[in-house]
Parts: C-alpha cells; structure tokens; sequence
C-alpha cells in the first residue's frame, strides 16, 4: 500500500468548516472575562513573574521600533505626508474661522483630533 494521496482527493473541493459554538473563555460575556484576566495579571505581579518597564527599558524598545519602521522609506513618505494633510487642514480651517470671525468647532482645533484613529 502506498502513502500516496491519490489525485482523486486532490481535486475533490475542501470542505467548508462547520460554524462551532463558541466553548470556554470564548463563551463567557465580556465582563467575565476581564475579571478572570485581572485575576491572572494580579497573581502574575505578585509572584514576580510579570514584567514592568522602566523607562530606559521603554526608550529602548521605542527606539528600536522606530528604526525597523524608519528603513521603509515609502511607508514614512505616507505618514509625513498624512501629518502634513491634516496640519494643512486644521490651518486652513483656523485661517477661514479668523477671516469670519467663527468659533471652530473642537474636533479641528483639539489634540486629540490629530492622533491616528
């Protein structure tokens, strides 16, 4: 016999798999699962075992990240030219605003309207 798999099987369509219900932690409704998560990191901490950055640590990683990303050129072109559009926009908005003598509505002028969603 043959360890083969023979070209009839081959061509026969994979079947689609079967929706599952949903089983343990998948099952629980989200608040159950927060709470046994605060219960792992919590026993984590307390026996040592998670780690906590300090801000050296931090820097580090941050630094190395940026550099990793930093090497694709075209990927950096996208984001400055992102930054550039909405700074544009937002000086753009605040100049008609002034011309007219508007209020600006918050979303253009807050900080939190610049960060990425």
């Amino acid at each position: 016999m043959s360890n083969e798999i023979s070209n009839e099987s081959r061509e026969q369509p994979v079947a689609v798999k079967a929706q599952r219900a949903h089983r343990g932690f998948a099952a629980m409704d989200l608040a159950r699962q927060r709470e046994i998560a605060s219960k792992g990191g919590r026993a984590a901490h307390e026996s040592g075992h998670a780690h906590e950055f300090t801000s050296e640590e931090a820097r580090r990683a941050g630094r190395k990240g940026g550099q990793v990303v930093s090497v694709n050129r075209e990927h950096m072109a996208a984001i400055g030219a992102k930054g550039g559009a909405r700074s544009h926009a937002r000086a753009t908005a605040r100049a008609t605003a002034q011309s007219v003598d508007v209020a600006l509505p918050k979303t253009l002028v807050s900080e939190s309207a610049l960060r990425p969603s």
